[in-house]
């Protein structure tokens, strides 16, 4: 008996587990019947970076034979408005993919992104900020989940001048929104086994709007005693991020708030370009890069076809988890923190010189 385990541990020893070998599951998933029917998602490439990193998705959900069919638009950050056909797919779809929409600084067009969200409703946007084992970070333990409110705050769009040089823009806060995206962020932290939700807003001084803000998220509390609640001004939340992130689990905040926390966060644990994301609502979802999603690359990264493809990849991981797919979803995540921890095929922005299409080969490899 004594030989025969001391053979087992030398086998074990000459041939370690890998860390990404999948686990085997005490428990097998059971899918509803038809829940394995290939489901139809809207594929929008968008500018600039966006058809390299949406191409390289269709790619790997290829690879892997994932049940899901892609229904492509093409639509640019220019456009006035989003065409109606990509409304309508959405909205028979449910589910979208997107890559970065330019919108213009200053005048011109408004965002289409923000044209998606408000004529969709979706309301809530999540991005994960986690530490991605394999990348080198000032900060470890980071695990942060920024859920913020869609369509109103500052991103309202309602802005007028009053006389000439002199600009009024209104932020609009309402206690429906409010407690909606309170309730998203709760619900979450339930579903996730997340232990604290933290509600950053700038009260001290917009004491209504901010304030109206707190009061929703504090009456929603009450019906989650389970799950720790606190409140952090923005500015000192800024700056507690960057001394101390990892005493942050979910953070839920007004729009505004949301973008400048996210992006801080992102760049904490490793970078917009790894950090996945989505947006949600009571019918519709649409997933792109979870960070700094806007983002189209710049014309030196286009030419040499050098954008990261990572962020996409994880946020098609979460579409797959949103589609009823688990074990895709786990397959293709598993695949690409491979690639990134064994650090062969990585982007430039991760400290490598590959292409896109090296880093989506490397992954193809990995899920084999």
């Amino acid at each position: 008996m004594a030989r025969r385990s001391v053979s087992i541990l030398n086998r074990l020893l000459a041939n370690p587990p890998s860390p990404f070998t999948a686990l085997s599951r005490s428990i097998t998933y059971m899918p509803r019947p038809g829940d394995g029917a290939p489901r139809t998602v809207t594929l929008i490439p968008g500018d600039g970076i966006g058809p390299l990193v949406t191409g390289a998705v269709e790619q790997v959900m290829e690879a892997m034979h994932a049940p899901v069919h892609f229904e492509r638009y093409e639509v640019l950050g220019h456009m006035r408005k989003v065409p109606e056909e990509v409304i309508e797919s959405v909205k028979r779809n449910k589910v979208c993919l997107k890559g970065g929409l330019a919108t213009p600084v200053g005048g011109g067009v408004s965002s289409l992104n923000m044209q998606l969200r408000k004529e969709l409703d979706i309301f809530a946007s999540l991005v994960n900020c986690i530490n991605v084992p394999g990348l080198v970070t000032r900060h470890e333990n980071v695990d942060i989940v920024v859920i913020r409110e869609n369509t109103e705050g500052e991103y309202s769009g309602l802005e007028h001048e009053v006389v000439p040089g002199v600009v009024e823009s209104l932020k609009v806060i309402t206690k429906f929104c409010s407690e909606r995206i309170a309730r998203y962020a709760f619900e979450y932290a339930y579903l996730n086994n997340r232990k604290k939700v933290t509600a950053v807003h700038k009260a001290n001084i917009m004491k209504l709007a901010d304030g109206l803000f707190l009061e929703s998220c504090r009456e929603v509390a009450k019906h989650y005693p389970g799950i720790t609640y606190n409140e952090i001004i923005v500015d000192n939340c800024c700056m507690q991020l960057v001394a101390k992130p990892e005493q942050f689990d979910v953070m839920v905040t007004p729009n505004l708030y949301g973008n400048l926390v996210a992006n801080t966060a992102a760049g904490i644990a490793g970078g917009t370009g790894v950090m996945p994301g989505g947006n949600v609502g009571a019918e519709h979802a649409i997933f792109e890069q979870g960070a700094s999603a806007g983002n189209v690359g710049n014309d030196k990264i286009v030419e040499q076809k050098k954008a990261n493809p990572v962020a996409l990849l994880l946020s098609s991981a979460m579409m797959l988890r949103h589609l009823r797919f688990p074990t895709f979803a786990d397959r293709l995540e598993t695949a690409v923190k491979q690639v990134i921890q064994e650090g062969k095929y990585r982007t430039k922005d991760l400290g490598g010189d590959c292409t896109t299409q090296e880093v989506v080969d490397a992954v193809i490899a990995a899920l084999e």
